[in-house]
């Protein structure tokens, strides 16, 4: 009895990690000619959006620069750090990050 104890926690605790830490939560939007550019990414800018009560309240809007040409990539992603300040709060504030990369 004791083992299938252990056995059922052992699956509820990698049930929680498995649907916690989702890959799905990046999105990449391509902009102008960012595709078909050559050259190498950079990093262009970056910085957070946050959310109150499970991501039903932004906590205003963030505005990423973005490069002249306007051929760029935006990545909105969740990161470990974003899950940790989710988890630690229980959800009540939340955030995730807005990468924009660009090509030289």
């Amino acid at each position: 009895m004791k083992k299938v104890k252990s056995i059922l926690a052992m699956l509820a605790i990698v049930a929680v990690m498995a649907t916690s830490f989702s890959s799905c939560m990046t999105t990449r939007t391509p902009v102008g000619t960012y595709n078909t550019d050559k050259g190498t990414e950079y990093k262009y800018a970056a910085d957070k959006q946050y959310w109150l009560f499970w991501g039903l309240l932004p906590i205003g809007r963030t505005n990423v620069a973005t490069p002249e040409n306007g051929n760029c990539e935006v990545v909105t992603r969740a990161k470990f750090v974003d899950f940790l300040i989710g988890g630690v709060t229980g959800g009540i504030l939340t955030s995730y990050s807005i990468d924009v990369n660009a090509k030289r």
